[in-house]
């Protein structure tokens, strides 16, 4: 790799992204932080993010081509919405904001297909505290009655019947309960699939929740219960039937959902030892739960159909509702980790907003369990911003919520340590305790320390409930590690410029640079001569500092462009370029080459990208085997954009004869027409031929009428029409002329022939 040159992209180094103070994830190479070929997603301006496969997808891929060739027909969209769903790499995620209350109103529309959709978008306003009063319509409980009161409504129906009446209350007629009743109840007894025991039991809890005047209970709810745990598998997962060999995690959630309406309907208590194998089955699902480096934790499909597959955020979903849903029925502890409902949490969380209706409501749906459940409530710690700058002595602000945003409980936070990243050096803050700001909501650092200087940190959070009653309630997480960067004002000072003899002793041209302002230095050197640029960049603090990016640039009058790296020893940076070493770089083109310094780190608040000045080269002519440049792009809106007005002066009128004249003329050319009707008189034409019976006088009026047809045709072409108009117009006046003309003819010759005869 040639030492001076970048390979990356020149445009980069244009980019408005150049001069932001959001920090940008370094790499190798300088300039790939900003190459537009790289693909960067925020949930927030200063948390970084990448992009990767999800694990279904990942694992799929790898077992060949033809499973790759499954996912071909899913289509681009697929893949990005399942790609879009791993995007939990960030160290921090934010609670449940505005942003989602606007998303769900553009998500769910008032019109629905199906009692499933409105419950959904009914169930996801009702937690976002969204006004619903387009779906509290006389459509939605209409549907709610005809589904309850039909007999060939299914279960599934059913149950999204009931699900939508809890939420509208709309005045449903509860005649036929006792007749729904028992269609679930010998559902069950016959039900052979997950899904059968799953929406027949769920109905039976709604009806009885509803506390509507009818007796729910399950007689058999052990036999019931061993029905649905039959289905179960060793490691936790569930068979949606008997005949499917084929386990799967998302069933698992909907199977302990189910078991947990058995138990609420059930009459007596379960059996402790069924209950005691559920709780088991849960353990050891949970220990199959998969993370990422940020912590965020979620369940995802081993082995499925791509046909079947619903994503890790179904999948999780669907466990929270089954473990919740059993936590709230059976007094006894479950044993799972509370922090795993925190990355669980975490996991909901750092999706953003899902692209579609039914994600969504599985996101909102199951924060609201995390939110409200007997077992743990998750504490999300989030900061307002990552970026604190040293130059407008910004405070650290952090606050402690709910997954939806509601205030926690009284809670202290402790910075615990603050370094930079990837290093050994001693840390910056040890063990301190940030100031609650009551007005605010925040917890706050009112200053960093003194010896605090620009760069990327590491600040290591912990959170503490001081009420012992309460903390076995809620899941802090423990540690939380969150990259900073702290930003300044550089000092760059003693820029020089200048041109050496190749001894390096010998200046030939010595310019001083003031960088801070304009510069336009011109210089002038041949291929056996150097240029040096120096100066000095050192921190807020005075100690040395390394940008990301120091480039100097040389644009030739062929806009052909060469960038070189700027080293650096300590504070000092300087760049020598040897043009005679150069001469093949430069594709031996002589000319003018204007220079241009680029500077600038994501924790610089004085980035700069500055005009020098230009440089005269003078280089030996190119041999005949020499590398020539590239042709370089030619910019689209030069080629395509609009081009330059012209302007266009018509000649003057020529000067015209006067009106009389003109009328003279007009009158003369009237003459022949005279002259035409007068030798009609002198030769006595008449219309004693003209055809009296019907049809030959229709054909004769018509072949006349077809004549002035052509003579207006000529009228107009004269006026309006151009040639290929006229002709085709004329083309079918010729044939109707041809018929007509050959009617009256033959008419006449056969008057002619019998007058001839008699």
């Amino acid at each position: 790799m040639d030492p001076y040159k970048i390979t990356e992209p020149e445009s980069a180094l244009e980019s408005p992204l150049y001069q932001s103070q959001v920090p940008l994830t370094a790499t190798k190479y300088p300039l790939s932080l900003l190459s537009p070929y790289s693909i960067s997603i925020t949930n927030f301006p200063s948390t970084p993010r990448s992009i990767h496969l999800s694990p279904f997808l990942s694992r799929l891929m790898s077992r060949g081509s033809t499973a790759t060739m499954m996912i071909r027909p899913l289509g681009f969209l697929v893949f990005l919405l399942l790609s879009a769903i791993s995007l939990c790499g960030a160290k921090i995620v934010y609670p449940i904001s505005d942003s989602h209350r606007s998303a769900a109103l553009e998500l769910f529309s008032p019109s629905f297909e199906s009692l499933e959709e409105a419950y959904e978008a009914l169930r996801t306003f009702e937690v976002l505290e969204v006004e619903t009063n387009n779906y509290r319509s006389t459509q939605a409980c209409q549907s709610v009655l005809d589904t309850l009161g039909s007999s060939s409504s299914d279960v599934k129906d059913i149950y999204y019947a009931l699900r939508v009446q809890k939420i509208l209350k709309c005045d449903a007629g509860w005649e036929n309960v006792k007749d729904v009743t028992s269609k679930l109840q010998s559902t069950i007894s016959g039900a052979s699939s997950l899904s059968d025991f799953y929406f027949s039991v769920g109905s039976l809890v709604l009806i009885k929740e509803l506390d509507i005047d009818a007796e729910v209970k399950l007689e058999d709810a052990n036999g019931v219960f061993r029905s649905i745990k039959s289905l179960g598998q060793s490691d936790g997962r569930w068979r949606y039937n008997s005949n499917n060999p084929e386990s799967s995690t998302r069933a698992a959630g909907i199977a302990i959902e189910a078991l947990a309406g058995v138990v609420s309907l059930a009459p007596l208590d379960i059996d402790l030892s069924l209950i005691g194998s559920v709780k088991t089955s849960i353990a050891k699902l949970f220990e199959s739960i998969e993370k990422y480096d940020d912590g965020a934790l979620y369940f995802d499909e081993k082995i499925v159909d791509a046909r079947d597959y619903q994503g890790p955020l179904s999948t999780s979903s669907s466990v929270v509702h089954g473990f919740v849903a059993f936590a709230d029925v059976t007094s006894e502890a479950i044993n799972v980790p509370r922090e795993k409902l925190l990355g669980l949490a975490k996991f909901f969380l750092c999706v953003g907003i899902p692209g579609n209706s039914h994600d969504f409501y599985s996101q909102i749906d199951s924060l609201a369990l995390l939110e409200r459940n007997n077992f743990s409530i998750p504490l999300i710690l989030s900061l307002p911003s990552t970026v604190l700058s040293l130059t407008r002595k910004d405070q650290l602000k952090v606050s402690v919520n709910t997954v939806l945003g509601s205030s926690a409980p009284p809670v202290s936070v402790r910075l615990v340590q603050a370094a930079i990243s990837g290093s050994k050096e001693s840390p910056i803050i040890n063990n301190q305790e940030l100031r609650f700001d009551s007005g605010s909501g925040f917890h706050v650092l009112d200053s960093l320390p003194e010896s605090a200087d620009v760069g990327h940190y590491e600040f290591s959070f912990r959170v503490d409930l001081p009420d012992a009653d309460i903390s076995s309630f809620y899941a802090t997480g423990g540690i939380t590690k969150v990259s900073f960067y702290l930003t300044g004002l550089t000092r760059l000072e003693g820029a020089e410029i200048a041109i050496l003899d190749s001894d390096h002793e010998s200046i030939d041209t010595k310019n001083k640079l003031e960088l801070a302002g304009k510069n336009s230095v011109a210089l002038s050197a041949n291929h056996l001569q150097k240029m040096r640029l120096t100066f000095t960049l050192s921190s807020p603090l005075g100690n040395a500092f390394k940008p990301h990016q120091v480039l100097l640039k040389l644009r030739h009058e062929t806009n052909i462009k060469h960038v070189f790296v700027i080293g650096n020893s300590g504070k000092q940076f300087e760049l020598i370029l040897d043009f005679l070493g150069l001469v093949d770089k430069l594709y031996y083109l002589s000319g003018r080459y204007d220079i241009e310094l680029t500077v600038g780190d994501a924790v610089m608040e004085n980035s700069f990208v500055q005009p020098l000045g230009h440089i005269n080269l003078e280089l030996p002519t190119a041999p005949e085997k020499a590398a020539r440049p590239s042709p370089q792009p030619v910019d689209p809106y030069l080629r395509y954009g609009p081009k330059a007005e012209i302007s266009h002066i018509f000649r003057a009128p020529e000067k015209r004869p006067p009106r009389e004249v003109s009328l003279v003329f007009l009158g003369l050319t009237l003459v022949p027409l005279g002259g035409f009707l007068i030798g009609l008189l002198s030769l006595s034409v008449n219309l004693k031929g003209f055809p009296t019976s019907a049809v030959p006088a229709i054909f004769a009026i018509l072949f006349h009428l077809g004549i002035a047809g052509v003579l207006a045709l000529y009228l107009l072409f004269w006026l309006k029409l151009n040639l290929f108009m006229t002709l085709k117009i004329l083309g079918f006046l010729g044939v109707f002329l041809l018929f007509t003309g050959r009617k009256i003819l033959s008419h006449l010759a056969s008057v002619s022939a019998k007058s001839k005869s008699a």
